[in-house]
């Protein structure tokens, strides 16, 4: 069956769905007409679903995310990827992350019936301890979604899929909510309902594992088909910077550098050798072929001497003096430019200590889809008034811990004809100045 028939049926099983049809009757359907459907396919149907004119929108396929993952459990094919089991690399990571999220949800699981059963108060006190430590141990799940959400998603948007970022964020977002929910339902123990503990870990967890078989059927073979051994070098080098789950990483990915020619050597005879522009990419499934195509961002290079002054503003900087300027700032600074693109961030803090994390990858991404889609709408209102004049900054804050309190403006940037040219962000941690005790302080 041509690739483009098989697109056009998936697509018609999910229009069935949203339009009311039964799981049972979509899968009969499914089940007659296909034997296997590859990752690069669904992201291929789920990009044309949210730009075609059905009006469905990517609200509209998370929603039926759940369906889907049920719909392809059993039905994915196998397809030709590298070996991805090197320690460091970050598909290996990612996947012991979720062995061991997965084995926190079962010692959750086993310590909730035994609490249940047991009458000694003292023998209660211990398994509450034993239950407090493991959600804190699986709540490092969110480092495992924002690494994907900062690290996999920019990059799998340069290639042009762009759907299953936004649906898959937003689910992540709906389980972190639910995680919030089972979390607040177990601080009520010892005094609160166990059952009403156990329920709401049940409903986390129930998405918790829908989503651990997306990550790993679905996202990582989209992954895996198109990504490019550079690409996971770049993952691999800005990782620590969002932190992990559970377990880290216990060496450092030194891969055997190939070459696309010699990666077609290794294909076998029967299949059709990769393209031999760099730019493209032939994919082989056992349906048949696809091609993806992309043109590489060119760098961008200055032709001003880093060490020679230059002039700048009411005086004479290098640009390695505004570079440290910038950087010594008490400021995180972020640029994004008139069309919308985040185009540059200081380094005044160590990513790890950052409020708001920000890595290279992030670079040159609409700033839409550096948000989660749940605040989408408020950047876009941000955006929409400072661009229209109606408002030259907009501020907010919100205070993070004991130590800090973050106070966030978004600037609108003009030129000297009052022509908008970006929006200047910048946050600062406002505690220490909340703590000032006097009206002055001259003391060296």
């Amino acid at each position: 069956m041509m690739s483009e028939q098989r697109i056009d049926i998936l697509k018609n099983i999910l229009l069935d769905l949203h339009n009311g049809a039964s799981a049972e009757s979509v899968q009969e359907q499914f089940n007659q007409h296909f034997t296997g459907v590859s990752a690069l396919e669904i992201s291929m149907m789920e990009h044309e679903l949210m730009s075609s004119d059905t009006g469905i929108t990517f609200e509209d396929v998370m929603g039926l995310c759940n369906v889907h993952a049920n719909l392809f459990k059993g039905a994915i094919s196998d397809v030709q990827v590298a070996d991805m089991d090197q320690e460091g690399h970050p598909v290996y990571v990612f996947k012991q992350e979720n062995l061991a999220l997965r084995g926190a949800l079962l010692r959750i699981r086993r310590i909730l019936e035994q609490y249940e059963q047991m009458e000694e108060e003292e023998v209660r006190d211990q398994l509450l301890q034993g239950l407090q430590r493991q959600y804190k141990l699986l709540g490092q799940f969110d480092h495992h979604y924002t690494r994907k959400e900062k690290l996999f998603f920019p990059i799998m948007e340069r290639y042009g899929h762009d759907a299953p970022p936004k649906v898959m964020w937003g689910v992540d977002d709906d389980i972190r909510l639910l995680f919030k929910e089972a979390r607040k339902a177990l601080d009520t123990l010892p005094d609160g309902d166990i059952e009403t503990v156990r329920q709401t870990f049940e409903i986390f967890a129930t998405e918790f594992e829908e989503m651990v078989f997306k990550e790993e059927a679905i996202l990582l073979m989209i992954l895996l088909e198109t990504f490019t051994q550079d690409d996971w070098l770049q993952i691999a080098a800005e990782s620590d910077a969002y932190g992990y789950a559970i377990v880290k990483p216990t060496a450092k990915w030194v891969p055997q550098r190939v070459s696309f020619g010699e990666i077609a050597e290794q294909k076998d005879a029967s299949s059709v050798p990769q393209a031999s522009d760099p730019n493209v990419r032939v994919i082989d499934t056992p349906e048949g072929q696809f091609t993806i195509s992309f043109t590489p961002k060119e760098p961008t290079t200055s032709v001003l001497d880093p060490a020679s002054p230059q002039p700048f503003g009411n005086g004479y900087l290098t640009l390695e003096q505004a570079n440290l300027i910038l950087n010594h700032l008490p400021l995180e600074l972020t640029f994004v430019n008139k069309d919308d693109i985040f185009q540059y961030y200081n380094d005044s803090h160590p990513v790890e200590e950052m409020i708001f994390k920000r890595t290279p990858s992030q670079i040159g991404r609409n700033v839409e889809l550096c948000h989660p889609p749940k605040i989408v709408d408020k950047v876009k209102k941000i955006f929409e008034l400072l661009r229209s004049g109606q408002k030259n900054e907009v501020t907010m804050w919100f205070k993070k811990d004991e130590e800090t309190f973050v106070y966030v403006v978004y600037k609108a940037v003009r030129d000297q004809e009052d022509q908008f040219q970006g929006v200047l962000e910048y946050v600062q941690n406002i505690q220490p100045y909340r703590e000032l005790d006097s009206d002055f302080s001259r003391e060296i």
